[in-house]
């Protein structure tokens, strides 16, 4: 039996073009993309052929601020770790905010233990943050702000741009974690007026273990591995070419696509929103309507628990998640959701349903039938659920 992928924001499939052009470039054989020889500039082209899909797909001023990576965990810390150490001698202050990624969360308490200081700025309910609230939090000492462009457990987009224009004017170094929102919605550095972007290439139908990094042209920073002089001399070590040529791939096809992808996810998208009624009652949509990305719906089912169903959705050949697939094992209640002002017990019953471009209609529809009836057997079961009913 097929199994319905909706659990996209933990992993999506290579698109049958990326898996080609993998196997063609291993195929190949190519050299190291340092190498001076002959087949060494063979490499090299194609490392900057596939450098200069991604730049395009995110709108760089030129390829070369483009940092290949491990991906978007490495890319974060790139960020965070890499303009501290750079301009800490300028201040030791960095700003953001409380729904951020355990990437940004923990590069942030690392520097912590070095001395710096952090200001975690909240959110509303719908899980944005008010970008005068940022601004507030800026001070003589602020060398970086950092706030994610979209949560990946709530799909909540963050006002990027309008706090762009804030880091603009006061002169401070802005991150944002893009890794959910590259190759899903349009992305543009320019308009956004970011210094750095994360991003990785799974999210896109790329291979998982490459990403990148934006690194405006003139920002400090710092590299975090020393070495050779790779990617600019940013980031030491040789380049995983087969898997960055193949995320360029993914990234022309994000670009090519990105309208028609959009159409097809937001229509999978309302049709869980209408039809979740006529199955289940008693919960709450995480997910502000506007403000989101096409291809994520938290849902918080009242009075059970949300890694029961996704076990038992998974016995019925259905993936899902409950919450971040970076923070599964974790028996604490999710700090995104209890962030947006979410009861323990709610946040316990959250399910994380994401598309992708290989779902269809039919599959919401077969979702939510399963559902209803792991609903109802959980509920009947519930000490919660029998008590208020």
């Amino acid at each position: 039996m097929k199994i319905i992928n909706l659990d996209h924001i933990s992993s999506k499939p290579l698109l049958p073009e990326v898996k080609q052009a993998m196997i063609s470039a291993i195929n190949n054989d190519y050299a190291n993309p340092s190498s001076q020889h002959k087949k060494g500039e063979e490499a090299a082209e194609a490392l900057e052929k596939a450098r200069a899909s991604v730049a395009a797909l995110i709108h760089c001023e030129t390829p070369k601020e483009i940092v290949f990576t491990s991906g978007g965990t490495e890319s974060v810390n790139h960020a965070v770790k890499g303009v501290a150490m750079a301009n800490a001698d300028k201040g030791k202050h960095i700003v953001t905010t409380n729904i951020e990624h355990n990437a940004v969360i923990r590069s942030l308490r690392r520097l912590k233990s070095d001395g710096f200081k952090i200001t975690s700025v909240s959110v509303d309910k719908n899980g944005r943050v008010n970008p005068r609230d940022i601004a507030e939090a800026i001070s003589d000492e602020t060398i970086l702000v950092s706030v994610m462009h979209s949560n990946n457990e709530t799909g909540t987009l963050l006002p990027i741009a309008e706090i762009g224009k804030i880091t603009r004017e006061k002169k401070v170094i802005f991150h944002t974690d893009a890794v959910d929102s590259v190759g899903i919605v349009p992305i543009d550095v320019q308009e956004l007026g970011v210094d750095l972007l994360s991003f990785a290439s799974n999210t896109f139908y790329g291979p998982t273990g490459v990403g990148g990094l934006y690194i405006r042209r003139g920002t400090m920073i710092w590299p975090l591995l020393d070495g050779g002089v790779q990617e600019g001399n940013k980031r030491a070590g040789t380049e995983n070419l087969i898997g960055i040529i193949g995320m360029g791939v993914a990234a022309e096809s994000a670009a090519k696509n990105m309208e028609s992808r959009l159409a097809q996810l937001l229509k999978l998208k309302n049709t869980l929103l209408t039809e979740m009624p006529n199955y289940i009652d008693e919960y709450i949509i995480n997910t502000p309507p506007e403000f989101s990305l096409p291809n994520l719906v938290s849902v918080s089912i009242k009075y059970i628990e949300g890694e029961s169903v996704m076990l038992m959705l998974d016995d019925e050949d259905i993936a899902i998640s409950t919450r971040s697939a970076c923070a599964t094992g974790s028996l604490r209640a999710s700090h995104v959701l209890m962030s947006i002002g979410l009861e323990h017990a709610d946040a316990q019953g959250t399910l994380v349903i994401a598309f992708g471009v290989d779902n269809e209609e039919k599959d919401i529809v077969t979702f939510l039938t399963a559902l209803k009836k792991i609903v109802t057997t959980l509920r009947q079961i519930s000490p919660l659920y029998t008590k208020t009913h």
